[in-house]
């Protein structure tokens, strides 16, 4: 699969036994449609973060192409806050993650420590305490 934001393959990588494409350049993650469903394992976590979704019509940043359909992706705000700005196919291929946006997501639904620690595996970064910054 070529990235939408680099052009530039990406690689397959196993996050909690489902498979992401990453790429290396840009540090972007895709996945196919149902995966975050499966990453949030809490069936209230999952529907609170999937009802969170608000399309944004007048973002002024640059609208990717799905690498699937290549039609132009909507700009979706997640969380109850707007905290997130990811992208999604119109058609439903999957949703366009930019560096750290997957382990925000993430981080949204309580009880999913597990998929952010294999995100840090993966991806080498520190998990922190969004209240008071530590590092735990």
């Amino acid at each position: 699969m070529i990235c939408p934001v680099s052009n530039e393959p990406m690689i397959v990588l196993e996050l909690n036994e489902i498979e992401i494409d990453y790429c290396p350049d840009c540090k972007g993650i895709w996945l196919d449609g149902g995966e975050l469903e499966l990453l949030i394992e809490d069936e209230n976590e999952r529907k609170r973060v999937l009802s969170s979704f608000q399309i944004e019509a007048d973002y002024p940043e640059k609208k990717y192409k799905c690498p699937i359909c290549k039609k132009k992706m909507d700009k979706v705000h997640v969380g109850e806050h707007k905290e997130v700005l990811i992208d999604k196919c119109p058609a439903g291929h999957g949703l366009w993650f930019d560096k750290g946006e997957l382990k925000s997501v993430i981080e949204l639904s309580s009880g999913e420590e597990k998929v952010v620690r294999h995100l840090n595996d993966l991806f080498g970064e520190k998990l922190t305490n969004n209240q008071n910054g530590e590092n735990k």
